[in-house]
């Protein structure tokens, strides 16, 4: 049985949910790193400026790209089925962006570490998102004890008290609406 197949029920969601944060978590701490010394010659009395540009100032939509997978994995607690596997494409191209744009970043004097911590973190992210459009179909979703109960329906057959307005908004009713004469 291959790694997919068994992404199955609440350990497969829960595994590739922290997986996904972990990769953006890794992108976010990765792009706020140093990861260029410019070195900049003033005039003969004056000492060169050294100035530290972090991952963020290379390239800045790597931290947008990772604050994006890291809601994606928020976003796979919280979805079902078809949308869910919408989450599974952001993912996605979220992974594949943030690869792409740490790769890019290579040479010109960059400091090699961090931006293959950020493309580590990206393909961690980009795996979630495949496993979610995989096997993302079968896995739970939210209990029903996060859904609003359904207010029942009925018609006074008098007009409403003081009290029974005020114990209807206690509820979360709105007892400015309906038929009341």
């Amino acid at each position: 049985m291959n790694l997919i197949g068994r992404m199955t029920g609440r350990r497969g969601l829960a595994t590739t949910a922290v997986a996904c944060a972990a990769g953006a978590g890794l992108v976010l701490l990765a792009a706020t790193r140093g990861w260029q010394d410019v070195l900049t010659n003033q005039p003969a009395p004056l000492p060169p400026i050294t100035k530290h540009r972090t991952g963020t100032e290379i390239a800045p939509w790597l931290p947008a790209l990772g604050v994006v997978a890291l809601a994606g994995a928020g976003a796979l607690l919280a979805t079902r089925a078809a949308a869910r596997l919408v989450v599974g494409a952001l993912l996605i191209l979220s992974g594949a962006g943030v690869v792409a744009a740490a790769l890019v970043t290579l040479g010109d004097d960059v400091k090699v570490v961090w931006p293959l911590l950020c493309t580590l973190g990206g393909l961690v992210v980009l795996a979630a998102g495949l496993v979610t459009v995989r096997a993302g179909r079968s896995w739970p979703g939210m209990g029903a004890r996060y859904e609003r109960p359904a207010a029942p329906e009925k018609k006074p057959d008098r007009p409403a008290s003081q009290a029974e307005l005020w114990d209807a908004l206690d509820r979360g009713e709105d007892p400015t609406t309906g038929d009341r004469p």
